[in-house]
C-alpha cells in the first residue's frame, strides 16, 4: 500500500501551501516530500500527519468567499466547520448529516433545507424546479424518513419571463406529486436585474422517521460494503454541456429524481443498512471521505466496479474532470453490513432508479480516515476531497 505515501505527502503539502496563499509550482502541484525510513514507518508518518491536520481547529485563511467554498470539497467543509458549526454548535448539528433528526412530541422528525442556484435554469432531463423538490425529498429519504411536507422560497430576478416561472412551478408540482409530498408554505422576493441569474429557490422539508435505528455515516464498520445506486456523473456533466460553452454534444440527461420509493424498498429488504447519502455537491468522492472521517475507518473502492456511462466518461475526459467528483441528483451511496449486501443489491435492482446499482468497495479498518481507489491498471491512489471548483453552479 506504499504507493500512496508520496501522493499523500505531496497533496497535503500542496493543500497547506494553497491555504496559506503561497504560489503553486510550475507543475501545478506541490513538490513531493518523501518520508524517510522503511515502508511501514513511512505509511505511519503519513497517517499521523493527516490525523494531526484533521484535528486542527478549522480556520478560513481567505479574506473573501470564493466559488470553491460552495463546491462541496475541502473549502466547503472548512467554511461549514469554521463559521457555521462554530457559531451554532449543538449535538444534532455536529452530525453534519443531510437532515437533522429531532424529537417533536412523540414523533421523530427529519428536518432539512437546501438552496438551488443551477445555471442554466432548464437543462436536458429537468429544470431548477424539479431539482429543488427532488433534492429536498432525497435529503429526507437518506435520513431514513418518509418525506411529507416542503416549503419553497423564490428569489426572482427582474426581467425573468413569467412563462419560465410558470414552467418551473409546474415542474415542482409534478415532482411533488410523484414523490408524494405537499408544498405547504413559501415566500417570494424580487431583486434588481443582474442580481439573481433569473431564479434561485430555497426549499425546506420535514418527514417522519419510523425506523428504529438511526442512519449515519459514523455508523460505518470494517467489513461493510459500499453500494452506489446507479451510474454516476450524469447530472453534473449534463449541466456543463447544457451551458454550450464547450461545443460538445452528447446524448445525455440529468438523473434528477426523487429517491424515497427506492430507498424505502432498500430499507425494508436490508435492515443492515448503516448509512445513506445522496451524492450531490462533490460527488461520490465527497461521500466516501465523509464516511471515512466520521467513522474513523478506511474505505477502498475499485475503479472497474464504479458505474459510469460511456458518454459521461468520455465527456468528463474532454472536460478534464473525474466523474467521482461530479454531482448526481438521482443517485445515492449506501453503507451496508456485509451479511445484508446481497439483499440490498437485489432490492435495488428491482426498482428503475436502482437497476444499475453496484457494490463498488468496502469499509476497512486501515488506513483510518483515508479513501483508496484501486485503479483499473492495478495501482492505488488516494481519493481526497475536492480542492478547487471545476463544476460551479450545477445544483
Amino acid at each position: 500500500m506504499t504507493g500512496w505515501v508520496e501522493q499523500a505527502l505531496a497533496e497535503h503539502d500542496r493543500t497547506d501551501r494553497d491555504a496559506a496563499g503561497a504560489p503553486a509550482d510550475a507543475g501545478g502541484g506541490a513538490p513531493a516530500r518523501t518520508a524517510e525510513g522503511p515502508p511501514g514507518r513511512r505509511e505511519q508518518q503519513v497517517l499521523d500527519r493527516i490525523d494531526r491536520a484533521r484535528h486542527r481547529r478549522p480556520r478560513i485563511r481567505e479574506d473573501r468567499i470564493t466559488m470553491a467554498h460552495g463546491a462541496g470539497g475541502k473549502a466547503s467543509r472548512t467554511l461549514v466547520e469554521a463559521v457555521f458549526l462554530d457559531a451554532f454548535r449543538n449535538p444534532e448539528l455536529e452530525r453534519l448529516e443531510d437532515a437533522a433528526s429531532v424529537r417533536v412530541g412523540e414523533a421523530q422528525v427529519a428536518f432539512t433545507t437546501d438552496s438551488f442556484v443551477v445555471s442554466p435554469l432548464f437543462f436536458p432531463g429537468g429544470c431548477i424546479g424539479d431539482l429543488a423538490v427532488n433534492g429536498t425529498v432525497n435529503d429526507l429519504a437518506v435520513s431514513g424518513a418518509t418525506p411529507l411536507y416542503l416549503s419553497a422560497g423564490f428569489v426572482l430576478e427582474e426581467g425573468l419571463a413569467v412563462s419560465d416561472l410558470t414552467m418551473i412551478v409546474a415542474a415542482m408540482k409534478a415532482a411533488a406529486k410523484s414523490a408524494g409530498v405537499q408544498l405547504v408554505t413559501g415566500d417570494t422576493k424580487v431583486v434588481e436585474r443582474g442580481k439573481a441569474d433569473g431564479c434561485y429557490i430555497n426549499t425546506a422539508g420535514v418527514g417522519l422517521i419510523e425506523r428504529g435505528t438511526a442512519l449515519g455515516v459514523a455508523n460505518a464498520r470494517p467489513g461493510d460494503q459500499v453500494i452506489v445506486s446507479g451510474p454516476i456523473g450524469d447530472h453534473g456533466v449534463t449541466i456543463m454541456l447544457a451551458r454550450g460553452e464547450l461545443d460538445i454534444e452528447a446524448d445525455l440527461a440529468s438523473d434528477t429524481a426523487a429517491l424515497n420509493s427506492v430507498i424505502s424498498g432498500l430499507l425494508t429488504a436490508a435492515p443492515g443498512v448503516r448509512a445513506l447519502r445522496d451524492a450531490t455537491r462533490g460527488g461520490v468522492a465527497t461521500i466516501l471521505n465523509e464516511i471515512a472521517t466520521a467513522a474513523g475507518v478506511g474505505v477502498t473502492v475499485h475503479e472497474e466496479r464504479i458505474p459510469v456511462r460511456t458518454v459521461v466518461r468520455g465527456a468528463a475526459e474532454l472536460l478534464g474532470i473525474d466523474p467521482l467528483y461530479v454531482a448526481c441528483e438521482g443517485r445515492f451511496v449506501a453503507v451496508v453490513a456485509a451479511d445484508d449486501a446481497e439483499a440490498a443489491l437485489a432490492a435495488l435492482h428491482t426498482h428503475p432508479l436502482g437497476e444499475g446499482a453496484a457494490v463498488v468497495g468496502e469499509v476497512t479498518a486501515d488506513p483510518p480516515g483515508i479513501v483508496l481507489l484501486r485503479t483499473a491498471f492495478g495501482g492505488t491512489r488516494i481519493v481526497d476531497l475536492l480542492v478547487g471548483d471545476p463544476l460551479p453552479r450545477i445544483c
